[in-house]
């Protein structure tokens, strides 16, 4: 069944709070490598140049995953006292076959359009999976076509959600807006299956109960929400739910600079319900062929869950 339009309270933030955040995370570094850009009024704006915004993404993520990789699991020889975490540009470079100088100005901005096979040697020297990877060529030649989420499911997938009454299921976008629930995802999910599920877990004080994992949930739902912003680089819906998130939860402004990407497509989820006491479900999250911004999830209750019969 579709949910009802969300309050006034879970409308978005002004587009421009997108620019302060992002300088608020990155820094006034941002500012000083710009080209002349337009200024608008009110915070700080990131440089207007497409081109030098996709850098910047690029460029932080390099940083983010070189810091990960341990140097002796990458077969480097031990090189004494280091002042930071991971690889070192040149080491960075010498794993992926490339010259110290050209990654240097990739992590510095001033290099655009590395090539597919450059990206792929990244990958590997940076121990990517797959999820990564596709990150990372996203960054560094986005998508040229919008593609936007429909506003609500096919007839078709609400009449299967009607079927399924043995287990919650919901219609859900990349950006964790419900479209549908079934009557059970509303008895387990209470009011957050009427609404964006990434806005309740950060901005309800509930959800920190009611996610008995909680701080795995926000950590996935981030890294989450940084693969899709990555793939789809100018949707105003996806700058604005990021933007909104970042500058009302100081919880999701730390969790942000991480870097980490993912796409969950199973797992666990452990739930304490008002009524129901401790529930775990294993979940499967389904992308639907016809619409690669929607999914079906289910959450199939592990032995000794008991939900009631509605």
């Amino acid at each position: 069944m579709p949910p009802g339009p969300p309050s006034s309270a879970w409308r978005a933030a002004p587009r421009w709070n997108l620019s302060f955040m992002i300088h608020s995370l990155l820094g006034p570094r941002i500012r000083n490598q710009c080209t002349p850009c337009l200024v608008l009024p009110g915070p700080p704006t990131l440089c207007q140049t497409s081109g030098m915004a996709v850098r910047e993404d690029l460029a932080e993520f390099l940083k983010s995953r070189r810091a990960r990789v341990d140097p002796q699991e990458s077969g480097l020889p031990p090189s004494g006292l280091r002042r930071v975490p991971g690889l070192r540009r040149s080491e960075l470079a010498h794993l992926a076959g490339i010259s110290a100088e050209y990654y240097q100005r990739l992590e510095q901005r001033r290099a655009a359009n590395p090539s597919p096979e450059v990206l792929e040697s990244l990958a590997t020297a940076l121990r990517l999976n797959p999820i990564e990877t596709e990150h990372l060529h996203a960054l560094a030649h986005p998508p040229r076509i919008l593609e936007t989420a429909a506003p609500a499911p096919r007839p078709e997938l609400l009449r299967m959600l009607d079927l399924i009454d043995k287990a919650p299921a919901v219609v859900i976008t990349d950006l964790f807006d419900v479209l549908a629930a079934n009557p059970l995802a509303h008895y387990v999910f209470g009011d957050m299956a009427d609404k964006n599920m990434a806005r309740a877990l950060f901005f309800d004080p509930a959800a920190h109960d009611f996610y008995r994992d909680w701080d795995d949930v926000a950590a996935a739902t981030v890294a989450q929400l940084r693969r899709v912003a990555g793939l789809y680089p100018n949707d105003p819906a996806t700058l604005a739910l990021i933007d909104e998130l970042a500058t009302g939860s100081t919880e999701f402004a730390a969790l942000w600079p991480t870097g980490d990407v993912e796409l969950r497509t199973h797992g666990g989820k452990l739930i304490r319900h008002p009524h129901s006491g401790d529930l775990s479900f294993s979940y499967e999250n389904l992308e639907l062929p016809g619409d690669p911004r929607q999914r079906i999830v289910t959450f199939t209750p592990d032995p000794g869950t008991i939900l009631p019969v509605l």
